[in-house]
């Protein structure tokens, strides 16, 4: 139960508020669309800015929770406490630097917007939002200096003196050309020592910069532009009502339909399961929280239809990072924000190559080729009465992709618009319908849609500017000749990406991942051939795979807590479920008509 009890609780607050602001303004729009036969002036603009505000409080929210994104491996997990605290302390405090150069850098961009102001929407200039960047990222610093182990006065020393010897540093350099390499080897060791993965990118993109001589001002300028993406809005959106179901029992009755459709044995089971995390990932928009939601219902479903142990937690584990394909997953959005290709067309693009990776999972990872047939027990069998009362029971969840989907699709709202209307469905349904949600649970799936997505836009934010340095060095021209050199076909060259984004998405965290090498990627597929659309399904079916592949696959992590297991344990009880998907992703980079049919018929594509 979340209260606002301290001063220090203004980023909730502020954050909370933002996202209100984001839910409210596109449903009145929509009630006042047919009155006025046009939108509110000035109001998607006003939304777009609230999203910088989400951004940078949501990400003091999540750095609060300590959820701030890091690589989860090298010095900081060593198994030594004297290295591993030691790797720690210089992490956190490299980290608190960077923000102050990241803050000293921000407020320059904010200066030069106010010495010519514009007005934004209903009299705010663009300076009074853009202010949350030198401030956040301030702010930021202090709060991962105070983190380093000391006395309390101590603390406050490291505290001040780090951030501000950061903006100090960035004020005196800024313009100024400096080698790269101390930089890089610098921010590598940082990355190993488990600092925030926002810190290390835009340290990175400042140090690119800084090599060139150019203005720093830069960085911020693209963190800005990602935060008022218009598209942007639905990403907490989304998230907002998949936390809302996750707060229910909406798991349970999805569960027992899925339970009720295929069976209770051994198969019917698996792949009810496996359906289910695919379809609760999606909407929750993350698979950690599915193994969280589901890990405590669905492994003792598993064993007690006769799965062993490590079996079941590996289907719960790889099954839970299967619904980055489907609607409205937050990477399926951020894809098409990236390569500017329609939402809606993802949408639906990702639908026939996300059955074709269950499929994968479940028949090529022996899911369903071990133990039980589906009919050697009729009395596990699907029975229609249950079946029919677990609908009905589930039917206000089941229709939740109806209205995500059905609303954009049809053209009748804008992806934020959609985004407020499956939010405010899961808010109704399940406080009025259900009456399982009461205002203080709300108030925390606010405030946790923000943390999560406060810490996902850094990182987005950052390592777009990293993105923008590399195309203006025209990297992405020079990989198109370099590969077309090495791979001398369109084969070849699928064969190399999915390699290449397997390893990738082992390495990288997955919304950084789509940033930087979408950008790069995408015009070297282009070159031989492929459709955007369907690289978009490709990258995604590859990059879901590094959920379950260290250092960088949260999934583990997420399992090894949940289920009480040793990392190695889990990571060893996945390696099945990563051939069986890595088989899907090349049946898909094959068929490109997987990815390209479904949008064609609905003609939003082609």
């Amino acid at each position: 139960m979340y209260r606002l009890r301290r001063l220090g609780d203004f980023d909730a607050l502020i954050a909370g508020s933002a996202l209100v602001v984001m839910l409210l303004v596109p449903l009145l729009e929509i009630a006042l669309r047919p009155l006025l036969g046009a939108g509110i002036d000035n109001a998607p603009v006003l939304v777009q800015h609230c999203g910088l505000l989400l951004a940078m409080f949501g990400a003091l929210l999540a750095e609060r929770g300590q959820h701030l994104s890091a690589l989860g491996a090298g010095f900081a997990a060593s198994a030594n406490p004297l290295v591993r605290q030691s790797a720690l302390a210089f992490g956190k405090a490299s980290a608190a630097l960077l923000c102050g150069m990241l803050a000293q850098a921000s407020w320059t961009f904010v200066a030069s917007e106010m010495e010519m102001p514009r007005d934004i929407a209903y009299g705010l200039a663009g300076w009074m939002f853009e202010l949350a960047m030198p401030a956040g990222f301030a702010l930021l610093g202090l709060k991962l200096a105070s983190r380093l182990s000391g006395r309390l006065a101590v603390r406050i020393f490291w505290s001040l003196l780090l951030p501000v010897a950061g903006y100090a540093f960035a004020a005196h350099f800024n313009g100024s050309s400096l080698p790269l390499w101390p930089f890089a080897l610098w921010l590598g060791l940082v990355l190993l020592c488990g600092a925030p993965i926002f810190a290390v990118l835009g340290g990175l993109a400042l140090a690119l910069f800084w090599s060139e001589g150019q203005p720093l001002a830069s960085v911020p300028l693209s963190h800005y532009q990602i935060t008022v993406n218009p598209s942007l809005p639905a990403l907490p959106l989304f998230t907002l009502a998949g936390l809302l179901f996750a707060r229910t029992g909406a798991a349970a009755r999805l569960g027992n339909v899925f339970t009720a459709a295929f069976g209770s044995g051994i198969a019917g089971t698996a792949i009810a399961a496996a359906v289910l995390c695919s379809f609760f990932t999606a909407f929750t928009g993350g698979s950690g929280v599915t193994i969280l939601a589901l890990g405590g219902l669905l492994l003792p479903l598993l064993t007690r239809a006769g799965f062993p142990e490590q079996r079941g937690i590996s289907l719960v584990t790889s099954a839970s990072a299967l619904g980055v394909l489907l609607a409205p997953s937050v990477p399926l959005i951020m894809f098409a924000i990236i390569a500017r290709v329609p939402i809606n067309t993802m949408f639906l693009a990702g639908v026939l190559p996300a059955v074709l990776m269950v499929a994968c999972l479940l028949l090529v990872g022996g899911y369903l080729r071990r133990g039980e047939p589906l009919t050697v027990n009729r009395k596990k069998s699907p029975n229609s009465k249950s079946l029919r009362d677990a609908v009905w029971a589930a039917k206000w969840e089941l229709l939740a992709p109806v209205v995500a989907i059905g609303s954009l699709v049809s053209g009748i709202a804008t992806p934020t618009e959609s985004a407020a209307l499956t939010a405010i469905y899961a808010l109704l349904t399940q406080s009025v319908a259900h009456r399982e949600l009461d205002w203080t649970a709300i108030r925390k799936a606010l405030v946790d849609c923000a943390e999560i997505i406060g810490g996902i836009m850094l990182i987005l934010g950052m390592a777009l500017g990293l993105t923008n340095y590399l195309i203006d060095a025209g990297i992405p021209d020079a990989a198109i000749e370099w590969v077309q050199s090495v791979l001398p076909n369109k084969f070849a060259f699928l064969i190399a990406l999915n390699l290449f984004l397997l390893v990738a998405g082992a390495l990288m965290e997955i919304y950084a991942a789509i940033v930087v090498l979408v950008p790069l990627l995408l015009p070297v597929a282009v070159a031989y051939g492929v459709d955007p659309v369907h690289f978009g399904v490709i990258f995604l079916a590859n990059i879901e795979m590094g959920f379950l592949c260290p250092p960088a696959g949260m999934n583990i992590y997420f399992a090894s807590a949940m289920f009480g297991k040793p990392i190695r344990y889990v990571a060893a009880a996945v390696l099945p479920a990563v051939l069986a998907m890595f088989i899907g992703a090349l049946i898909i980079s094959a068929l490109p008509w997987l990815a390209t049919w479904l949008p064609g018929v609905a003609g939003v594509y082609g």
